[in-house]
C-alpha cells in the first residue's frame, strides 16, 4: 500500500541553533543533520547607481579555520582585513564562484529580479552541488537544494559572511578599474553609492555608461544634462 509523503516527513529533525559567537553554528547545525555542503549566497552593490551588481556564493569546510576567524560582514570590515580574509576565503573554501551583473542589465530587468537571478547562477556556478543554501535576506526561488533566507546573514552565517567578502572585493576592484576608464566620477572613492561626491560629479558630467538609467536620481540628471 503507498503512502503520501508530506514536506514535513522530508524536513530532518529538529536541531537546536544556540546563538554563539561562532559563525559556524547554522552550518554546524545543518550538517549534523546530514544537508551539507552548506552554501551562502550574497551581494555586493545593490544600493549602488552605478556599476555591477556582483553576487558571490561560497561553500566552506565543516571545520573552524584560525585564518577565517575574522570573518563577518564585510561592510564593516576594513578594506586591508577584507582583502586578506579574500585570499584566505578563496584559498581555503570548497568551492565559491562570483557573477558580475552590469548596469545595463540591471536597467533592462530591475535589480531585484537581478539580484535573485544572480543567486541562482552563484549557486550554480559552484563546483560542488550544496545540500543546503543560506542566503542573505532575501527567499530565492528555483534552487535545486533547500535553502533558507537569514535576515543578517552575513554577520550569522560564515558561508554567507564569505561569500559577502568575495562579492564586496570583487566588486570594488571592477569599481576602481573603472575609475581609470571614466576619470571625474570618483568610482574608485564611493564606489558607485550615491554619496555627495558622486553626485557632485553627476551634476557636472552627467552618467556615463556605467551608471544605472533606471535609477531616479541618475535619470534626473541625465534629463538636465545639456546634450
Amino acid at each position: 500500500m503507498s503512502r503520501t509523503v508530506s514536506r514535513a516527513d522530508r524536513w530532518p529533525p529538529r536541531s537546536p541553533v544556540r546563538r554563539a559567537a561562532s559563525l559556524r553554528t547554522f552550518e554546524f547545525a545543518l550538517h549534523r543533520n546530514g544537508l551539507g555542503p552548506v552554501a551562502g549566497v550574497d551581494e555586493a552593490g545593490r544600493g549602488a547607481c552605478a556599476g555591477p551588481l556582483v553576487v558571490a556564493a561560497c561553500v566552506l569546510k565543516p571545520t573552524q579555520l584560525a585564518s577565517l576567524a575574522d570573518l563577518d560582514d564585510s561592510k564593516k570590515l576594513s578594506e586591508k582585513t577584507r582583502e586578506a580574509l579574500y585570499r584566505s576565503v578563496t584559498k581555503y573554501a570548497l568551492a565559491y564562484s562570483a557573477v558580475v551583473i552590469p548596469a545595463a542589465e540591471i536597467d533592462r530587468i530591475g535589480i531585484h529580479v537581478a539580484n535573485i537571478e544572480g543567486m541562482r547562477r552563484a549557486i550554480s556556478g559552484l563546483d560542488v552541488t550544496p545540500g543546503y543554501v543560506l542566503s542573505d535576506g532575501f527567499t530565492v526561488p528555483g534552487l535545486t537544494a533547500p535553502s533558507l533566507a537569514v535576515i543578517g546573514g552575513d554577520g550569522a552565517a560564515a558561508c554567507i559572511a564569505g561569500a559577502s567578502i568575495i562579492a564586496k572585493v570583487t566588486r570594488d576592484r571592477i569599481m576602481k578599474a573603472m575609475d581609470d576608464d571614466f576619470p571625474g566620477y570618483s568610482f574608485a572613492v564611493h564606489k558607485g553609492y550615491s554619496t555627495g561626491l558622486h553626485m557632485d560629479s553627476l551634476d557636472r558630467l552627467g552618467p556615463c555608461a556605467e551608471h544605472r538609467m533606471s535609477y531616479r536620481n541618475v535619470a534626473a540628471r541625465a534629463a538636465a544634462t545639456p546634450k
